[in-house]
């Protein structure tokens, strides 16, 4: 069972067999080294400024071997790992561990460990990657006995895309024209939506979910319009254009002390004015803005002012979804990740799955983001997917798309 929305990519990589599992794993191992050489091409040293976004290259190259090693080859209930079924408790730890578990290690300890060289960091990564697909090869086909697999193939995913938006934070070049934005079209007449109940999550059948997609229930909608397409720099740059960083009303609370923090910016992230027009940072240089492409590299609290100023409102993640599967034709997504209205919480029943901290420690009250980004592997774009980031995030490529208000809240 599959939405019809989801891409072959994504459904190859929550429901393939292992033969297509195999040719994805390599695929995304030679993406995670060629992003890798670029870091050292530019980086003398591979040495990064200690910042919370940021992590050292070469941690994070032996971060994504570790964690493949560590729920393959090492660990002895994955024939039965889908879900709950597996404790994580019952894993042997290895030396690696005191310095590649994310959960374990501080963030701040990353520039200080003891770590393998590059040259030695990627013979690890060849010898953990051999013995992964040999294991998937006697693995069998079954959801259960394919989980760990593909969670470490999606978990590579998304450093990889951590690591474009990395590159772009240190003005690193990555010359692969597969992840750059492309422009949009001139807004069409915004999608309405009638309304009714509404089955948000991932359903039984689907083959690997993450947990924070299950269990799927039913929410009911209130009929709504919402814009085709995410809103671009055509859009977003009158409202900056007319000042609206500096006007207090259109801004939440929390957007004003965020604004606040950032030192009053008069623009964007990565973006400035000049007498010719709009410039941005790309590729470690600035070069001029396409307005077409998607408004990117916003806070949240950028989208809800953008929203108050133009008398628009962001969309719940279950009106991002139900639109996005059920108007998929119609329905453009994947050009940024997508703020929306709705707090990053559990669905009542929730169950944390193998990997016991990629979800629960992060149900704080951060917003959901929705669809991917042009930094996004394929593998990664399915629309039942729930992002999560800090409200004050602008290193991640994320924009927004509107609804139009309610009768009642004008």
């Amino acid at each position: 069972m599959h939405d019809a929305s989801v891409a072959p990519a994504a459904l190859q990589a929550r429901q393939g067999g292992p033969k297509a599992l195999a040719q994805a794993l390599q695929a995304a191992r030679a993406d995670t080294l060629r992003l890798f050489a670029a870091f050292e091409h530019a980086l003398p040293g591979l040495q990064v400024p200690q910042r919370a976004e940021l992590n050292p290259p070469l941690w994070e190259l032996g971060h994504i071997g570790w964690f493949q090693a560590h729920w393959t080859e090492r660990f002895p209930a994955r024939q039965r790992a889908r879900g709950a079924l597996a404790d994580p408790a019952d894993h042997p730890g290895s030396a690696d561990d005191a310095l590649y578990d994310s959960s374990r290690v501080p963030h701040a300890a990353r520039w200080h460990l003891p770590l393998p060289d590059a040259g030695r960091t990627r013979a690890q990564l060849a010898q953990q990657l051999r013995a992964t697909l040999a294991l998937l090869k006697e693995a069998g086909d079954s959801d259960d006995a394919l989980y760990v697999f593909r969670l470490a193939l999606l978990h590579e995913d998304m450093h990889h895309e951590a690591g474009l938006y990395m590159a772009r934070s240190l003005g690193v070049a990555v010359d692969d024209a597969r992840w750059l934005p492309q422009p949009l079209t001139e807004p069409a007449a915004p999608l309405s939506l009638p309304g009714g109940p509404w089955q948000l999550g991932s359903p039984d059948g689907a083959g690997f979910v993450f947990d924070n997609e299950r269990p799927a229930h039913a929410v009911a909608l209130q009929p709504c319009t919402i814009d085709r397409q995410a809103v671009r720099w055509a859009e977003f740059l009158p409202f900056v254009e007319a000042g609206g960083y500096t006007q207090p009303g259109f801004w939440t609370k929390a957007g004003a002390r965020w604004l606040g923090a950032q030192g009053a910016p008069a623009a964007p992230r990565y973006l400035r004015q000049s007498a010719e027009g709009w410039l941005q940072w790309h590729q470690g240089r600035w070069l001029p803005l396409n307005l077409h492409e998607a408004a990117c590299h916003l806070s949240l609290h950028e989208a809800e002012a953008w929203c108050r100023w133009a008398g628009r409102r962001l969309p719940t993640e279950a009106e991002w979804e139900c639109a996005a599967c059920s108007a998929p034709q119609a329905f453009r997504w994947g050009d940024v990740w997508e703020w929306t209205a709705s707090p990053f919480q559990p669905f009542e029943g929730f169950q944390p799955h193998l990997y016991r901290d990629y979800s629960a420690p992060w149900f704080d009250g951060r917003p959901v983001l929705r669809g991917a980004s042009h930094c996004t592997q394929p593998r990664m774009r399915h629309p039942r997917y729930r992002n999560f980031f800090a409200a004050a995030r602008t290193d991640v490529p994320a924009g927004f798309r509107s609804c139009a208000l309610s009768a009642a809240s004008r």
